[in-house]
């Protein structure tokens, strides 16, 4: 397949949702798979629904997904510009050529005479064949009054002219021949009376420029493809329109509606892909700060609405773009489970160096004002790994290298008395004897004393745990003792008992 060129054009009206980072993510796969540009296109012709902040905010989530924009606002590229509102003239021209050719009209209606339209039919009558002549336009004005009109400055839209009695029909790539009756259709506004396009005109437009291949967007846009097959044709541009493939919808958790940007507070889980604050709605987390790693976001994601036709869920961005094909997108809607973006994360987590996860993990010991370097962190990390779901969760797991431990007075009153006091006193003055402190070593102390002092494991083995970390169970007891270090490991072995016989004092006065 050759000169494959795909567009990723949202709107900067706050942050991008994890559907529209979806919709990124396929155009990128299937423009890399085909060698061929992928191209950021910024559609913010609609300047009142423009939220600050929010075009900076789409670069840098596409940035941080690892999708390399080929041409775009940020870059450049022979067809720019590639923001809308930067393009006005270029609409302006092929407007007129629609206007002159009798495939559009100036519309005249006021707001008042539009709702007064709508009214008749319960509302749901539209501006079309059935309602056009009766309205204020063009085409039911005489041409010295729609001149006088546009003359004087009068307030006006421009519709498309949409014929009656015909069949629209395309192939999606995704769904197969989709066909639309034009009495389905009203007469959409392709110029809006503030000078701009609508999102109809300037997306065909822009695509014909700029040679895009294959539009792939989100199911949302499937109905307005008749109106943008109609302007291909009323442009004479129908031989180069570009194949069109609308994905399947991001459901709700329960499967029962589209994933909404307010469903991430309601159910506690993001729906952005990075932080957003001090928006006009408020700060929502992000994948990014609840501590995912991008990579397995992408892959999460990938799978919502892809199928690679095996039973292989673990993807690196390479190996998404070998196997991606728009066949294999299905067309009922994938259901946004977090757990499983969760276990994702997991597993990438337990596959890092442990480097990276430090350095990954780094900013949540900052958020919660720990200072700790990085390099304390690396053995931690190989350690905790494999119980981590998500970076933000070290802090938490490894929380008894830093804090004041809060031991597990259950196990103690359980398992502390004279014989166990005994016991580990006894083996703390073995433990003191080993000469390299190591896991390996300290594990082999306690195990000669156990099997020689006739005891069972579990009698002493959890109290030397809570000594170290104040709970029971946890990852390996000799691997924290090693990164504790000596002096810190015997320590708190050395001081625990103090602590053990003051809490069943305080059981035996409670039960007094």
């Amino acid at each position: 397949m050759s000169n494959v060129r795909v567009r990723f054009a949202p709107s900067p009206t706050g942050p991008l949702h994890i559907g529209g980072l979806r919709t990124a993510l396929y155009n990128y796969l299937f423009a890399r798979k085909h060698s061929g540009s992928f191209i950021l296109r910024i559609e913010d012709t609609d300047q009142a629904r423009l939220v600050s902040g929010a075009e900076e905010y789409i670069i840098k989530a596409l940035d941080w997904s690892g999708f390399e924009v080929d041409e775009g606002p940020h870059v450049g590229g022979p067809f720019g510009p590639y923001r809308q509102s930067e393009r006005k003239s270029i609409y302006l021209q092929y407007v007129r050529q629609l206007v002159d050719s009798g495939k559009a009209y100036y519309a005249f209606d006021s707001s008042e005479d539009l709702e007064a339209m709508r009214r008749q039919g319960d509302g749901h009558v539209k501006y079309d064949a059935s309602t056009r002549s009766s309205m204020r336009n063009s085409l039911s004005l005489d041409k010295q009054e729609t001149q006088r009109l546009l003359d004087t400055g009068h307030p006006y839209v421009v519709r498309l002219l949409v014929p009656s009695g015909r069949s629209i029909s395309f192939q999606d790539e995704i769904r197969g021949e989709v066909t639309f009756d034009t009495i389905e259709l009203d007469d959409k506004v392709i110029l809006k009376a503030d000078g701009l396009p609508t999102y109809h005109l300037a997306n065909v437009v822009d695509d014909y420029l700029m040679k895009i291949s294959h539009v792939i967007r989100g199911e949302e846009w499937l109905s307005s493809t008749a109106h943008h097959v109609l302007l291909y044709e009323s442009m004479g541009w129908i031989e180069v329109m570009p194949k069109f493939a609308h994905l399947p919808l991001i459901l709700k958790p329960s499967g029962k509606g589209k994933l909404s940007k307010r469903d991430g507070q309601k159910f506690g889980f993001p729906v952005f892909p990075l932080k957003w604050s001090d928006g006009p709605d408020g700060s929502f987390d992000g994948f990014d700060s609840v501590g995912f790693s991008p990579d397995a976001m992408i892959n999460f994601l990938a799978l919502l609405g892809w199928n690679p036709g095996t039973e292989q869920e673990m993807f690196t961005l390479k190996e998404l773009i070998d196997t991606f094909s728009i066949e294999q997108i299905g067309k009922s809607g994938a259901r946004f489970d977090y757990e499983k973006a969760l276990w994702f994360n997991s597993q990438y987590i337990s596959n890092q160096e442990a480097e990276d996860i430090a350095l990954a993990a780094h900013p949540f010991f900052r958020q919660e004002e720990k200072n700790i370097s990085i390099a304390d962190l690396v053995p931690i990390c190989a350690l905790l790994r494999d119980r981590m779901k998500t970076y933000a969760d070290l802090p938490g797991l490894s929380h008894f290298f830093f804090d004041e431990l809060i031991f597990d007075q259950n196990t103690i009153r359980k398992k502390w008395n004279q014989e166990s006091r005994s016991h580990y006193e006894n083996l703390i003055v073995v433990l003191e004897e080993v000469v390299d402190f190591q896991p390996e070593t300290i594990k082999q102390a306690v195990s000669d004393y156990i099997h020689t002092s006739g005891i069972r494991f579990g009698d002493i083995f959890p109290l030397l745990r809570i000594a170290l970390t104040g709970d029971a169970k946890g990852p390996d007891l000799f691997a924290i003792a090693e990164i504790l270090g000596r002096q810190r490991a015997m320590s708190r072995w050395k001081e625990a008992p103090t602590e053990f016989d003051r809490i069943i004092q305080s059981s035996e006065n409670q039960s007094a």
